[in-house]
């Protein structure tokens, strides 16, 4: 029974978040014009981006949860926002400093959560309203440096994404603030 979960749909969703990674750093590598690579590697995050929703619904909605799913969901959106940042950065699209931020966070508060849960204490560190609020604005940038033009010849999404990396840059902080305050009396108890 424990194979199964490796293969229900929600749980397949999630894995096509992680072979996204290479498809999407390797359309950067393709020999085509800058603006159909973005384009592309646009589209493909928006698309692999959506399974981050779809496969919480359907697991829900087909009553397909598992613990193998509930681990996977958040490795494979770290790894997809991670991959991304690394490559905005490259691409000089996105501020290291931002990049550093989120991704230090994404780590520090991963960890937290593996040893909340080691603890007996996950519910301490459950997912809030802000760490999706965060989330949201976060793809949201993320998208828009990646397709780095004009849309409908007003909307300048290199300026717009730098302004919302930096303000999930800002939700970062104040997220990983909340959970480790959340997290505090836990760890004062096993200090």
């Amino acid at each position: 029974m424990a194979a199964m979960t490796f293969f229900t749909l929600p749980t397949l969703l999630t894995w096509a978040r992680i072979a996204a990674i290479p498809l999407i750093v390797g359309v950067f590598y393709l020999p085509l014009q800058p603006f159909t690579i973005n384009l592309i590697a646009t589209a493909m995050f928006i698309v692999f981006a959506v399974t981050d929703w779809a496969d919480g619904y359907l697991a829900r909605r087909l009553n397909q949860t598992s613990a193998f799913g509930a681990f996977l969901d958040p490795v494979a959106d770290k790894f997809l926002v991670c991959a991304c940042m690394l490559v905005l950065v490259h691409l000089g699209r996105a501020d290291v400093f931002a990049a550093l931020i989120i991704v230090g966070r994404e780590i520090a508060i991963t960890s937290l959560r593996e040893w909340m849960a080691r603890i007996g204490a996950s519910a301490s560190v459950a997912v809030h309203m802000l760490g999706k609020v965060k989330t949201t604005v976060q793809m949201t940038a993320i998208g828009f440096l990646l397709y780095d033009g004009t849309v409908l010849g007003i909307v300048n999404t290199r300026l717009w994404g730098r302004v919302l990396l930096w303000t999930a840059a800002l939700l970062t902080v104040w997220s990983m603030v909340y959970y480790l305050r959340r997290a505090l009396p836990e760890i004062r108890a096993r200090a």
